[in-house]
């Protein structure tokens, strides 16, 4: 029998609400709590749980979904109210919270860290999914405090929820992390980021008066007028001889195709989310960026100086890092399918 009957979930974003989601599915009773009244009607009107209520006793365990900024302050709120037995949370960087829990003087016994690898690059209650967490790996991070009760009821929800539990050393987690997840959002951002201003999109219009109107006739003529026809075709896609329009902004999304989709779709994920969970593993994120600049400039060099060597070297790596890529994903999915 599974030690976990209640649980009280604090947080009803997108994983907060899918975790609830999964528990009652398992049969588990939840409760929400969360300081936006309508995330929270939200989530309890997709059958994700009831509001707390005062007075209730303590739950079997607390998940904590906020954002990582919070946890500390949430936890040391929640365990000063005797909310639960065992705590955890589903925040994505373990090493500062757990030392911003430790100086807050929250009770480190019962507290399990811990972050399920799944997600979607929207967020809020309505995108959740009582099925986010089967076949997945849901990290738990044991410190040298913490109670092997605690842990166990902690892995018990996790997999109650569908996932596979790992156990991670907090820092190996952020690592890992920082690898798997956070680099990949910062490089899909920063992609996606050289077509935010609009320039890609085509020639801007004119400002309203600047050589739209008769009064500046003469001025567009000399400008624009046939003397300058060859020259103002090569700029502005004007047709040629052939009737073709000849479109001579390379940078344009005209060309956008699965590829650049591919690479950019987490880029749409909430901005202000991601710069706090990247505040929590600064340093990993940091590292790794400054391992891939060496890279890229490397291949940058040696495309400019007609060096093959770099390049190949590169791109064969990329072919040997994404069958390995491919075969984990591959083993995911078939738990994934396993789980179903």
């Amino acid at each position: 029998m599974s030690p976990i009957r209640r649980v009280v979930v604090i947080g009803c974003g997108l994983i907060g609400t899918s975790v609830a989601c999964a528990l009652r599915r398992a049969g588990v009773r939840v409760e929400l709590a969360d300081h936006d009244p309508w995330a929270l009607a939200q989530a309890a009107r997709m059958g994700a749980g009831t509001a707390l209520r005062a007075g209730a006793g303590p739950a079997d365990v607390v998940v904590i979904a906020t954002p990582p900024s919070s946890v500390a302050a949430v936890l040391r709120e929640a365990q000063a109210r005797g909310l639960g037995r065992v705590y955890t949370d589903v925040a994505s960087a373990k090493t500062r919270i757990l030392a911003e829990v430790e100086r807050g003087g929250c009770d480190l016994s019962c507290y399990v860290p811990g972050h399920p690898m799944a997600g979607r690059e929207v967020s809020g209650p309505g995108a959740a999914r009582a099925g986010l967490f089967e076949g997945r790996t849901w990290a738990l991070c044991p410190h040298p405090a913490l109670s092997p009760r605690a842990l166990r009821t902690v892995a018990a929800l996790a997999t109650a929820c569908g996932a596979e539990v790992r156990l991670l050393a907090p820092d190996a987690h952020d690592r890992a992390a920082a690898a798997v997840s956070h680099l990949p959002l910062v490089l899909s951002a920063a992609l996606a980021a050289r077509f935010a201003t609009g320039a890609q999109d085509g020639p801007a219009e004119p400002p309203p008066g600047e050589g739209t109107g008769a009064e500046t006739g003469a001025e567009t003529g000399a400008e624009t007028g046939a003397e300058t026809g060859a020259e103002t075709g090569a700029e502005t896609g004007a047709e040629t001889e052939t009737g073709w329009e000849v479109d001579r902004d390379a940078g344009g999304l005209s060309l956008a195709a699965g590829a650049l989709r591919d690479v950019t779709r987490v880029a749409g994920s909430p901005a202000g989310m991601w710069r706090d969970i990247l505040a929590h593993n600064a340093t990993p994120v940091a590292d790794l960026l400054d391992e891939l600049t060496r890279d890229l400039s490397r291949v940058a060099a040696a495309l400019r100086a007609a060096d093959d060597g770099p390049v190949a070297e590169v791109l064969a790596r990329g072919n040997e890092g994404h069958a390995r890529i491919v075969r984990a994903l591959s083993r995911t999915r078939e738990a994934e399918r396993a789980a179903s």
